[in-house]
């Protein structure tokens, strides 16, 4: 009996060992004997915040606008009208801040005559810096129409004054003169020009 009870004290041993060993690996694995295995982590987000393109539009072609020229004044030299040979209305305020050459002659004139081919050649290339504008007068229109014609003046404001209004305004008493007013308004010039000497005093006025 005694052998018989020493056996069973050996067996409950062992037994008690495996136990402490089973628990031991359970130790070292981290996870408690038959417990849920967790396998996969917290879900990851993916996909970032949607990101906004494309900024404000910008504004463009705003209206600019440069401020109106102030016009010129137009001095009393300029202050006056008329009608044209052709029948248009005249009016020499239109040319303040310019220079500007009244030309007075008469058809029957032969002074005039030789001064008109000058005019006729140079008067359409200063026509928008130095206008120059005839003055007819002492004559009948059908005759001042004619000299026009003859001395290929048609592309040169001429002026029908046969009742001499400007005449007297100028105090032009013969035929031909040219009156110079220059930018200020000031007549800077009265009297006879041949063609060399109008072709010279309207450059220089062109280029000041």
């Amino acid at each position: 009996m005694a052998r018989t009870a020493a056996g069973r004290l050996r067996h409950t041993a062992t037994a008690g060992a495996l136990v402490v060993a089973l628990f031991g690996a359970a130790a070292c694995t981290g996870t408690a004997p038959g417990g849920p295995t967790v396998v996969g982590g917290a879900p990851t987000v993916t996909g970032a915040a949607p990101t906004v393109t494309g900024a404000a539009p910008t504004v463009t072609g705003a209206p600019t606008s440069a401020p109106p020229a102030t016009p010129a004044p137009v001095p009393d030299v300029l202050r006056f009208t008329g009608t044209t040979l052709t029948g248009a209305a005249f009016d020499a305020a239109q040319f303040a801040g310019r220079p500007v050459v009244l030309w007075f002659w008469a058809p029957w004139c032969a002074t005039c005559a030789s001064q008109a081919w000058t005019v006729a050649e140079i008067a359409p290339k200063y026509r928008d810096t130095v206008p120059i504008v005839g003055v007819a007068g002492l004559g009948e229109q059908r005759a001042m129409k004619d000299f026009v014609t003859e001395f290929e003046l048609a592309g040169t404001t001429q002026v029908d004054d046969r009742k001499g209004a400007l005449w007297k305004r100028f105090k032009v008493t013969e035929q031909s003169i040219f009156v110079i007013i220059d930018r200020t308004g000031a007549v800077v010039h009265r009297g006879f020009l041949d063609g060399e000497a109008l072709s010279a005093r309207v450059a220089a006025l062109a280029g000041a």
